[in-house]
């Protein structure tokens, strides 16, 4: 089956100091209960720290398949990895990214989502998981999630199957193009 497990979001909070004395991470998500509202830009009650490479109408949500956890816990054995740990809005099940194709439309509760293009973190990830490698290691290890456009907004909530109702087969899998990315390294 393929649902959403958990809704997540989260405000920006300061996870370090740069030379101007913050940088800010809206990469800390927590699990809702509920329904939640998706808008263009992103869900109620979540926020990025900054847009310039984070959100906006291509990358108003992030999923990330809950099937790769188990693949980071024994990466990191001491670390308490709760469902939106990665800074996804939505933890699923059942939907890998070798089956997802950009453009790939897909319905979700009410809304309705087009499915973008994989996500490449930023060094905050790195602060977040506390190692410097951590964003060559979700680089090679081809579990990157993908960013959702909202074609209509909606309500969403943990449980609400995922339907795909358009697959663009013409189009690249998110596995590929992360790929060709690695392969550009």
């Amino acid at each position: 089956m393929k649902r959403i497990i958990s809704v997540n979001v989260g405000t920006p909070i300061k996870i370090a100091r740069n030379k101007d004395g913050k940088i800010y991470s809206g990469i800390f998500k927590t699990p809702v209960e509920g329904p939640v509202i998706v808008r263009k830009l992103d869900l109620d009650g979540d926020r990025q720290a900054d847009l310039s490479v984070h959100g906006g109408v291509n990358k108003a949500v992030y999923v990330y398949p809950s099937e790769h956890y188990e693949f980071w816990r024994r990466k990191f054995p001491n670390m308490k990895m709760n469902w939106g740990t990665f800074g996804e809005n939505f933890t699923t099940e059942g939907l890998l990214e070798r089956e997802i194709h950009i453009g790939d439309h897909l319905i979700i509760g009410s809304a309705k989502f087009e499915v973008t293009e994989p996500r490449f973190p930023c060094f905050k990830l790195g602060i977040k998981f506390d190692d410097k490698t951590m964003i060559k290691l979700f680089l090679e290890s081809e579990r990157s999630g993908y960013y959702l456009k909202v074609l209509n907004e909606g309500q969403v909530e943990a449980g609400n199957a995922i339907r795909r109702v358009h697959s663009n087969q013409n189009l690249e899998t998110i596995t590929s193009i992360v790929r060709k990315v690695k392969s550009d390294e």
